[in-house]
């Protein structure tokens, strides 16, 4: 059962559970900055803490987002479906997912990115960070846009948020690309495994944008309505 504390929140405010969710998956996603800088360092004791951080902070998300689903009623009144609200945390919780996969799969291989590429994947991976962050600044609107019942000015600014997070994601498709090119002339100096693994690991770290932008897809959608 949900805890006392947890529906205190909910019933101050029934979006407040929604925004300390988009804080907390945000929160797992700035803690790959410092997990590869460690790696960089070949430094893989800091790299574990961090990496059982960033699974911390994922269960902590995931408790978050049961709590939520249990104490989210059907019946109670608000400008929004109660399935738009499960559906937009069923899509900040990806967040958090990627962000503990990537740092898995890359501790537990001990994976090392090439050093000639380290300064653009952090440029990319930092990127990729921002649309996450982009996407948690969007969502913690909400209860302004509530305060405000969905109209006027507040709603501008949400949509100008979005619309920053679309370029921001644009970015970062570029960025990859980029990335991906400068790998692919490194393949005949890397073994083939480690090669395979680092393209899954650019592709898992473009997730964390492509995973905001649709968080920002459904808030417009819950505006649209």
């Amino acid at each position: 059962m949900p805890n006392n504390s947890f529906l205190a929140v909910f019933a101050k405010s029934p979006l407040k559970p929604i925004e300390q969710h988009i804080l907390t998956v945000t929160r797992c996603s700035n803690l790959l900055i410092p997990f590869f800088e460690a790696t960089f360092s070949d430094d893989w004791s800091v790299a574990e803490k961090i990496q059982k951080e960033i699974s911390s902070v994922e269960e902590e998300a995931d408790k978050i987002k049961r709590e939520l689903r249990m104490s989210l009623p059907g019946g109670i009144f608000m400008p929004m479906e109660r399935q738009d609200l499960l559906d937009l945390l069923k899509h900040q919780d990806q967040i958090a997912n990627k962000a503990k996969d990537v740092s898995g799969l890359v501790f537990g291989r001990h994976m090392l990115v090439p050093q000639a590429i380290q300064e653009e994947f952090m440029v990319y991976l930092k990127r990729c960070i921002d649309a996450t962050v982009q996407a948690s600044k969007a969502i913690n609107e909400l209860d302004e846009l509530l305060e405000t019942g969905f109209r006027g000015r507040e709603v501008n600014l949400v949509e100008n948020m979005v619309n920053e997070l679309d370029m921001i994601e644009d970015d970062t498709d570029k960025l990859q690309v980029k990335l991906r090119s400068k790998l692919h002339a490194l393949e005949a100096q890397l073994p083939p495994v480690d090669v395979m693994f680092l393209y899954k690991i650019i592709e898992g770290i473009g997730g964390l944008a492509d995973v905001a932008e649709r968080v920002g897809s459904r808030l417009e959608l819950m505006l649209a309505k």
